[in-house]
């Protein structure tokens, strides 16, 4: 079935991107990361790297990531992710607004083949969905396993449930909380909103 192969495919994007994220605050200095970051401006990267920025919700140091000139599609090493898909993953609503303002790649793909939209639409992350489809992001896209983003929230949530579990399990330790009922109520309105 798409929608569970669609479903471990974001589990396995999410970890990587979490494990990915504890990586990059490991393997680089500030001094190492601000020196990759800062091209030909005068306004230096800050210590803390684009994708923990966004994690941590640090709006100042990811406004001298785009001061600076960082690539803001930066993939992290594991799950190919970028700092918007990030931000779709985790409900960084505000950093994905100034993500998506500064001029990050709004069809981004990661590993699995997912999007920004994909990533935003099974997180049921409206307000992030919204913002995406306004600026022309592309709904049609498949990723590796043949789902769109409208095919990753049609089906009945019983069916996703499984990896909801797994994924709220892996990723509370790095901040990510799911409201079941939520997710429930709202996979049905983020599908209308990709028809």
């Amino acid at each position: 079935m798409k929608t569970n192969r669609f479903n471990i495919a974001c589990f396995a994007a999410a970890l990587f991107a979490a494990g990915a994220l504890l990586t990059l605050q490991s393997c680089k200095g500030p001094a190492e990361k601000a020196q990759a970051d800062n091209t030909a401006t005068s306004v230096s990267a800050p210590p803390v790297d684009i994708h923990t920025a966004v994690l941590t919700e640090n709006l100042g140091a990811l406004q001298q990531h785009i001061q600076a000139g960082t690539n803001l599609n930066e993939k992290d090493p594991f799950g190919g992710s970028s700092p918007l898909i990030t931000a779709a993953v985790f409900g960084k609503t505000e950093m994905a607004r100034t993500l998506i303002e500064a001029g990050a790649d709004l069809n981004f793909i990661n590993n699995d083949g997912s999007t920004p939209l994909h990533t935003a639409a099974f997180f049921c992350r409206p307000e992030i969905v919204r913002m995406l489809l306004d600026k022309g992001a592309d709904k049609t896209i498949k990723n590796k396993y043949g789902a769109t983003p409208y095919e990753s929230v049609a089906g009945p949530f019983a069916d996703v449930k499984d990896a909801y579990d797994m994924m709220g399990k892996m990723l509370s330790p790095m901040g990510l909380t799911l409201d079941y009922a939520y997710i429930e109520q709202t996979r049905p309105v983020i599908a209308d909103m990709l028809k």
